[in-house]
């Protein structure tokens, strides 16, 4: 039931709420935030909205009018960090007109909300379910120094493999062989679990939490499949309480898709399906893997455009240190059942028609998601309008491990980009099904590759440190 401006007076009265935050978000998918005091709160808050300059928040605005966050009452929780009672909403940017507000068209929750109604308009579906995996490591230390004289990073768990001489109980675990490990080397098991908990106070289903491959405490936290639009906003508050609770213990969570060389990289699985009317669209216990038309042709749109996507889903120079061979990370352009090595996964296990799906496997936890997602469903909904059949591009269905193909068969393979520079060379020239039905406004994917490429630029300046391994002595 959605809540109104009374529920949310109540909920103020009821917990003794003293301020009231109105968390927004930022191009790189940031919380930022504006706190008034409860008494200030009021039904005008809701309409009025709380005025802010969205330039600063990294968007390309062009319209000269002035800009107002209208807060959304049903993602209203209180919030477990702050010590002082306090009131969160998130909700949507708009731009002050005459007579009526319209929503900024670049602001992310913005964009996810125009997505779904263009997927509605066409009639493909009327309701889109994901499920992102949320992988992440947690150190006990970590810091970074980059000066004149100093180019380092160092992270620590105590648990690792590399403290096995001073850990002083022998609790250590051997490289690449945390996954499901249980205590005592499970570490951090009350605090993910403390995580679970609050995530579903905020009104988010947790199916798992565990520990994943890497030794150097790295771990999953699984949610329920949710409707897009709730999972985007639910994305951006998991992550949220995953790095409070983590300060809350004594660590430091962090959605890096590669923090260490050599361990396992965290990854943003996304898992999706359509519905329309209530019934499974991707569902056909004829096709293969048990898959409709329309999911194969929805999984086409994903892979025709894979490499421009990798931009909004693999937004940072880090993500592709991740989307290298040897580990789980997809590097193929491709499609199969129950393969980690191809960029499309569809899971044996998801068996009743109500919940056949498949995972896109490149996407990591530095997206926007609001972005991501935005742009998954619009690649996905191009590939059912163009009829796109992945089998007849060439695409798979890959049934084998590709990582151990032949050297020869290898080289016939299409990859993902190498690099984010290609990934964003590929933005720029194929971005229309992201523009289709005014979703994506054309300046701010301009603005962004604009500040993605600056980025690029800045890092590839600065000396790292295996460079000195590789040349100080030449």
């Amino acid at each position: 039931m959605a809540k109104t401006v009374k529920d949310i007076l109540n909920l103020i009265k009821e917990h003794d709420i003293k301020m009231v935050d109105f968390k927004m978000v930022d191009i790189n998918g940031q919380y930022r935030h504006v706190t008034i005091p409860a008494q200030n709160f009021s039904e005008e808050t809701m309409t009025a909205g709380i005025g802010f300059d969205a330039s600063n928040y990294g968007y390309a605005v062009v319209e000269k009018s002035d800009m107002v966050f209208i807060p959304d009452p049903d993602t209203a929780l209180i919030d477990p960090f702050c010590a002082i009672p306090t009131l969160s909403m998130t909700g949507n940017a708009m731009i002050i007109d005459s007579p009526q507000n319209r929503p900024l068209p670049q602001y992310p929750r913005n964009i996810i909300r125009a997505a779904v109604q263009a997927m509605k308009d066409s009639g493909i579906a009327d309701e889109m379910l994901i499920l992102p995996e949320f992988e992440f490591y947690l150190f006990d230390q970590v810091g970074w120094n980059l000066s004149d004289g100093t180019i380092a990073a160092q992270v620590d768990t105590k648990q690792s493999f590399w403290n096995s001489d001073v850990e002083g109980k022998g609790v250590v675990v051997p490289k690449q062989k945390n996954y499901h490990i249980a205590k005592p080397f499970d570490t951090s098991y009350e605090c993910r679990s403390e995580m679970c908990l609050l995530m579903k106070e905020a009104g988010i289903d947790i199916n798992y939490h565990h520990p994943e491959v890497a030794a150097s405490g790295q771990f999953e936290i699984e949610p329920q499949l949710g409707e897009v639009v709730h999972m985007a906003d639910a994305s951006m508050m998991i992550k949220y309480i995953i790095h409070n609770t983590a300060l809350k213990h004594g660590l430091s969570a962090t959605f890096m898709p590669k923090p260490i060389y050599g361990e396992a990289g965290s990854g943003m699985h996304v898992h999706m399906l359509l519905k329309k009317d209530g019934k499974p669209v991707f569902s056909d216990d004829n096709g293969y893997s048990h898959l409709s038309k329309e999911a194969h042709w929805f999984m086409g749109g994903l892979l025709k455009h894979i490499a421009s996507l990798c931009a909004l889903t693999n937004p940072s120079t880090n993500s592709f240190k991740r989307l290298v061979p040897g580990f789980e990370a997809p590097v193929t352009v491709g499609y199969a059942t129950s393969n980690r090595s191809a960029v499309i996964r569809i899971p044996a296990y998801a068996k009743s028609p109500d919940k056949r799906r498949f995972e896109l496997r490149n996407p990591d936890a530095t997206c926007n998601p609001y972005f991501c997602y935005a742009a998954i469903l619009m690649a996905g909904l191009d590939g059912i309008k163009n009829q796109i059949d992945p089998h007849e591009n060439g695409w798979g269905p890959y049934d084998m491990n590709l990582y151990h193909l032949p050297e020869e068969e290898k080289a016939k393979l299409q990859g993902l980009p190498t690099c984010l520079e290609d990934a964003l060379d590929a933005l720029e020239a194929d971005h229309d099904y992201l523009t289709a039905d005014g979703v994506f406004p054309v300046e701010l994917l301009q603005n962004f590759i604009k500040a993605k490429r600056e980025e690029c630029r800045q890092l590839a300046a600065i000396p790292h440190p295996a460079e000195f391994d590789k040349y100080y002595n030449l």
